[in-house]
């Protein structure tokens, strides 16, 4: 029985329409496998509560009330941080401006809220959330004791409790917040608070918010490490699923473990998910599975310290991860795939096997730039991997593998090619200025804007703050700009 993912933010009138939509196939002939699957004892005639069961069961939930008991769940925690318009309430402006939104957050947004701040230096102590934002651990701990429940109350703009204005708050100068975060946890705050980001079952937790990262390198608290360690020792599940991601998976990579091995000390791997499991149920993967997830990034991004760590806690080696950047593959698979060598290496010498195919094998030696085994295959294999995999060299320039790149380039592969962006956006978002001038050595265009957003590679880089790969893109296009014109 292979049970669906439920699709993120779904309404309750979607899977009604579902299960009347199965209940009229099953009628007509049609979706009896769907019954016989799902249905603990299919019916001779189905009903509609018996449809329902088994849309419920299709998703991993034990009945049609537990899948709406779970999509309440989901609307009591929804919020939307990054669509909060601007407002006149200087202390809720404030907080929207000092803290990550994870969907409008950029460079320059924070500095806003501190120069804001400056000049209305009694935001600061405005309210139990701005309190909590600014770490002013003293006022926080005489409003508390004058109303403990405060301690856990829900406002300010994105309707968070105050340890998340905390731990999501970026302030230039942030008071003391470790000092604050142990002021609220005494009166009571929930190490584990948490928001589900429009509606997705990824729970933004508290230590989220300590750690930071995420798709646009979203910068981690100034006293990170110290708060989730607080609020570890407070009991904060360390089984949290959007901290991983946010630091592997998503974003720029680097094989820093000093996250990990905070979270494998308090458990990561271990024990029953939490809270926010009891809350979410299937939707969110078990510990033993976030194991997995983590050593297949590891593998996919090269991580070998990662690697080692997880491998010594336990992490099964041939364990496979479930997001689709993995494409179904062992950590050891990743790892050959993608040129890692250490990592391939360290798997090995744990047990791991595989048995790449003919077309797999070429690509995982032009990852490692092995230049005569590449050979070796001869140009029909080479034909094949141009026509399937067009985009290895964006693959190659993401994973800062300059050497693999140019090796690419050398066979045949286009340096300019645009899926959602191109090899040198890839390599401009990670600051990563040896693959950004290997890529303008080999005739890479610098004015080629992505897909989404109609941005160059020079855009990547200064909208990410990554400033040596901006720095040499502009240097670039001031010497095309005062080179005199052929001919």
């Amino acid at each position: 029985m292979v049970v669906r993912r439920l699709p993120d933010d779904p309404s309750i009138a979607w899977l009604r329409k579902q299960a009347k939509t199965l209940l009229r196939q099953a009628r007509s002939g049609d979706s009896t496998e769907l019954v016989a699957e799902f249905h603990p004892r299919p019916p001779r005639t189905l009903t509609l509560s018996d449809a329902q069961l088994v849309v419920a069961r299709m998703y991993g939930f034990a009945s049609w009330p537990r899948l709406k008991h779970h999509l309440d769940t989901v609307a009591r925690y929804s919020r939307s941080p990054h669509l909060v318009e601007p407002t006149a309430d200087l202390a809720a402006e404030f907080l929207r401006l000092a803290c990550l939104t994870y969907g409008s957050d950029h460079p320059g947004r924070t500095r806003e809220a501190d120069l804001l701040l400056a000049r209305h230096p009694e935001l600061a102590t405005a309210n139990v959330f701005t309190m909590a934002a600014t770490g002013s651990a003293e006022a926080l701990a005489a409003v508390l004791a004058a109303d403990p429940a405060l301690a856990r109350a829900e406002g300010g703009p994105f309707g968070w409790e105050p340890l998340l204005y905390l731990t999501y708050a970026r302030p230039a100068a942030p008071g003391d917040p470790v000092a604050a975060a142990r002021v609220l946890l005494r009166y009571g705050a929930d190490p584990d608070a948490g928001f589900l980001w429009e509606g997705l079952t990824s729970p933004f937790t508290a230590l989220t918010g300590a750690f930071g990262g995420g798709e646009s390198d979203q910068p981690a608290h100034p006293r990170g490490l110290a708060l989730a360690r607080v609020l570890l020792e407070a009991g904060a599940d360390p089984n949290d699923g959007q901290t991983l991601y946010n630091r592997g998976l998503g974003g720029s990579f680097s094989d820093d473990t000093a996250h990990l091995e905070l979270l494998l000390e308090f458990g990561l791997g271990r024990g029953g998910g939490g809270p926010w499991h009891a809350r979410l149920g299937p939707t969110l993967q078990s510990p033993r599975q976030l194991m997995r997830e983590e050593l297949s990034t590891a593998a996919l991004r090269g991580g070998p310290r990662r690697a080692r760590l997880l491998l010594a806690h336990g992490a099964e080696v041939d364990g496979r991860g479930e997001h689709p950047a993995y494409g179904g593959h062992t950590p050891y698979e990743l790892a050959l795939l993608n040129g890692h060598t250490e990592v391939a290496d360290l798997l090995t010498a744990a047990g791991a096997t595989a048995n790449l195919g003919e077309l797999d094998a070429f690509v995982a030696a032009c990852m490692r730039a092995d230049a005569a085994a590449v050979a070796g295959f001869g140009p029909e294999v080479l034909a094949r991997a141009l026509a399937r995999h067009p985009g290895l060299i964006n693959r190659a320039a993401g994973l800062g593998k300059a050497e693999a790149v140019r090796l690419l380039a050398g066979l045949g592969f286009d340096v300019d090619h645009r899926g959602r962006s191109t090899p040198l956006h890839e390599a401009a978002w990670n600051d990563d200025v040896e693959t950004v001038g290997a890529l303008l050595q080999l005739g890479a265009d610098p004015a080629i804007t992505d897909t989404r957003f109609g941005a160059t590679p020079l855009g990547w880089a200064e909208h990410g703050g990554k400033h040596r790969a901006a720095a040499l893109l502009r240097e670039v296009g001031e010497r095309r700009e005062t080179s005199p014109e052929p001919g």
